[in-house]
């Protein structure tokens, strides 16, 4: 495209989950967003279970450079990126939620660091001396909680492994995607294990903007959420350094019998 450099390739993954009010608003700020960097990319929008008009409305909507797929059952965050990760045709591959909680011009920014630090992976992250973050005083106790685990127990380097926005080089995907066995609470953890274990030392982080209020911390809904983190955290532990099945060879099976409905408005290039 004219003015877009031909150096790499961008493929942004968004896992999208009941979000039929906003979510057509949500990805034109993105593309807008992706207009303005300086590769060519295409948008994979996953529809993690078709519980609403999300799919439909996205489809009638038409949005340039947008593949859309979309399956009926909820099968969780990790498993809509991974999918959309298996269809993606760039070179570099990103996703984010689309939620809005973390600001897209923050996509500028991973890209530059991808770039000046020669990365495996850039991880947008709330710790970094330059992002900025508006979130509930109960959610930084709990950030800060999982963060001390997640260091004693793997010693990842970066100090916030959960912030819904990173990007990967595909070589690095290659590798590590048939070996992902998460599908919700946290895959974002198990990606970065497995990369380290893997030989993809080179991860980096990036300063995000976050404005994110974690509302009713006591609801069941949550607490159910701490301890599926926690337990699919010791679940990662126990793959990486009790089995070590993560350095083994694996062959993936992420869509089994799945019924996965794709839509792709306009045909992208290779398509």
């Amino acid at each position: 495209m004219t003015g877009k450099l031909p150096i790499h390739f961008l493929s942004l993954i968004i896992p999208v989950f009941k979000q039929e009010k906003t979510i057509i608003h949500n990805i034109r700020r993105i593309k807008k967003v992706l207009d303005n960097i300086r590769y060519d990319y295409e948008i994979i929008i996953v529809i993690d279970g078709t519980v609403d008009s999300s799919f439909a409305k996205l489809k009638k909507a038409e949005i340039p450079k947008t593949k859309i797929i979309a399956y009926e059952k909820n099968q969780g965050k990790s498993f809509a990126v991974r999918l959309g990760m298996l269809e993606a045709k760039g070179d570099y591959v990103m996703f984010m939620d689309s939620g809005m909680e973390i600001d897209p011009n923050g996509i500028s920014m991973l890209l530059e660091h991808m770039e000046w630090y020669n990365a495996d992976i850039i991880v947008g992250s709330k710790r970094h001396p330059a992002s900025y973050v508006d979130y509930s005083l109960s959610r930084k106790i709990l950030s800060y909680g999982y963060y001390y685990l997640v260091k004693t127990l793997f010693g990842v380097k970066v100090r916030d492994t959960q912030a819904g926005i990173k990007i990967f080089r595909k070589k690095v995907l290659e590798k590590i995607l048939p070996r992902l066995l998460e599908k919700k609470f946290a895959g974002d953890l198990e990606m970065l294990v497995v990369a380290r274990q893997l030989g993809f030392d080179r991860i980096f982080e990036a300063p995000i903007r976050l404005d994110y209020r974690l509302s009713n911390i006591t609801s069941a809904a949550t607490l159910k959420s701490i301890l599926g983190i926690l337990i699919d955290t010791s679940a990662i532990f126990y793959r990486a350094y009790v089995i070590n099945y993560y350095k083994k060879n694996r062959r993936g099976r992420l869509n089994g019998k799945l019924k996965v409905l794709k839509y792709i408005f306009p045909r992208l290039k290779g398509e």
